[in-house]
């Protein structure tokens, strides 16, 4: 299957740089250069992932996020940001996008963050269907509890993708939601940066990417909230770990 990737961004040779490679890498592409293309090529077409840069003329990369996550259209976003303080990738998650690559970038990276985004969206083969229906009902059950995890006093529900802390129904993005699921699976082991860069991106970005820490310090924003005890922990120079002190 072909992926269909749109592509929004002002900057001439490099929405054309970036146009060439991605069709050569096979996919197929629709370029625009500004915010409202963009929603109107969305809204058109129906891309498979969406390569968005955030600062344009006019309705801004944010902003298109923001209002195709009002609609609820969940296609996948990879942002492009010349933006490199924490805040500002974090506006970026905010308004819903799935992940974001800072400005200047390795083209190979690009392919990278997009293979995982569309390996996330992509169907499971045998999901669903009338011979699961036949399987019996106790079947379904212990199906549908192999997709539940708790772990302290989270519950992650992974084919329905939601997750809750206690009484509190945790509103995240896909990646972060992914991240919470690994981590609470292997709760009590720490996991280095190597292992949940392969797992949740597919790829390792290396000791220099500020990504893995910046979402894991919005993880903690949602499921850590002040006056609860913390839960995601930091293993300084390995890793990442999910455990009650």
């Amino acid at each position: 299957m072909t992926h269909l990737v749109l592509l929004a961004e002002d900057d001439r040779p490099i929405r054309t740089a970036l146009e060439r490679a991605l069709t050569l890498e096979g996919y197929r592409v629709i370029a625009v250069a500004d915010g409202i293309q963009a929603l109107a090529a969305a809204h058109r077409e129906r891309p498979d992932v969406i390569l968005l840069d955030v600062m344009m003329p006019g309705i801004d990369g944010l902003q298109v996020c923001q209002v195709l996550r009002a609609e609820a259209d969940r296609t996948p976003v990879l942002m492009l940001t010349a933006r490199v303080e924490t805040a500002d990738r974090i506006a970026g998650l905010d308004a819903g996008a799935d992940d974001y690559v800072v400005k200047p970038f390795e083209v190979e990276e690009v392919f990278a963050r997009l293979r995982a985004l569309l390996r996330r969206t992509a169907p499971v083969a045998g999901d669903g269907g009338a011979e699961g229906d036949r399987d019996g009902e106790g079947q379904q059950d212990a199906t549908a509890d192999a997709g539940v995890v708790e772990a302290a006093d989270l519950r992650i529900d992974g084919p329905s993708r939601r997750a809750w802390r206690g009484d509190r129904e945790l509103e995240l993005t896909r990646t972060e939601f992914e991240l919470l699921e690994l981590l609470a699976r292997n709760a009590g082991i720490v996991l280095d940066h190597s292992t949940i860069y392969d797992r949740i991106w597919g790829y390792d970005f290396g000791p220099g990417s500020k990504n893995l820490a910046v979402y894991v310090g919005y993880l903690r924003r949602k499921v850590d909230v002040p006056g609860s005890r913390p839960l995601i922990h930091t293993v300084r120079g390995v890793g990442y770990v999910l455990r009650e002190d």
